[in-house]
């Protein structure tokens, strides 16, 4: 229970301060911190992220304008891709699956590190708007791809979906990410439905105290990004996604047989 609180705690200040990236360290830490199978603890973190993405979301909300037309878009091109992915994500072995989530938490950290991007995109106006439908197409085509890793490795997508908003459609840093949280919102229920089957399996105390710390930590975070900088926040965690995936890619390697929980 200790390591739900502490691991809660990490989740929910990326999620608070980021928008992104928590969830891509809530399957190796309820994993190899709490001890759940690799086949439980997918479920298990889109709870968590689900959770934790209410609590970033609900402050930004009121002080940040969420794009619904862009978060639809991209939920709903999600859905059925999340539902694929989980199909995919049963049909691995959990020793390839870590593996593979492994070198995604590297191209993840890499983006970290290498710093946000200046706002651009082909649907922002000259007037500083944004006219979403001209990039419809891509939207459809990003939001089926974050969909699909939710599915496959039970993460949210926000360090996809914030890039996509930002390069694609041309929003504002602080607007992605708070359209971001929504999107992550959709494809982590999304998520849960398409892994529905083992949801009696999970340990609800310990998930719900994980979840509980996240949700107070990202709702105080997120209070505080007007005062800290972004840059480095998102080094720092770049850094330690970095990290953990080598743990992860090694552990998944060299001791297959502990992920059967």
């Amino acid at each position: 229970m200790i390591a739900a609180i502490v691991f809660g705690v990490v989740i929910g200040l990326a999620m608070g301060l980021l928008g992104a990236g928590g969830s891509i360290l809530a399957v190796p830490a309820l994993v190899y911190g709490v001890g759940l199978s690799l086949r439980i603890a997918i479920p298990a973190s889109l709870l968590i992220v689900a959770i934790s993405a209410v609590g970033g979301l609900l402050p930004r909300a009121r002080r940040e304008k969420v794009l619904w037309p862009v978060a639809l878009v991209f939920g709903a091109a999600g859905v059925p891709a999340a539902f694929g992915g989980a199909a995919l994500g049963r049909l691995l072995p959990d020793r390839w699956l870590l593996v593979s989530f492994a070198v995604l938490m590297v191209v993840v950290a890499v983006r970290m590190l290498r710093g946000g991007e200046a706002v651009s995109g082909s649907c922002r106006t000259d007037t500083g708007g944004v006219e979403w439908r001209s990039c419809l197409p891509k939207s459809l085509l990003s939001g089926a791809g974050v969909g699909a890793l939710t599915g496959l490795f039970g993460v949210g997508g926000g360090f996809v979906v914030v890039p996509a908003l930002t390069l694609l459609l041309g929003l504002a840093t602080q607007q992605a990410v708070a359209t971001s949280l929504l999107v992550v919102l959709i494809n982590s229920l999304a998520g849960l439905a398409a892994h529905s089957g083992v949801m009696g399996e999970i340990e609800y105390p310990v998930v719900l105290a994980f979840a509980a710390t996240a949700l107070v930590v990202s709702t105080l975070a997120a209070r505080l990004t007007a005062r800290l900088r972004a840059e480095t926040i998102r080094h720092w965690f770049g850094y330690v996604v970095l990290v953990i995936a080598i743990g992860v890619g090694v552990a998944a390697l060299s001791n297959p047989a502990a992920l059967g929980g």
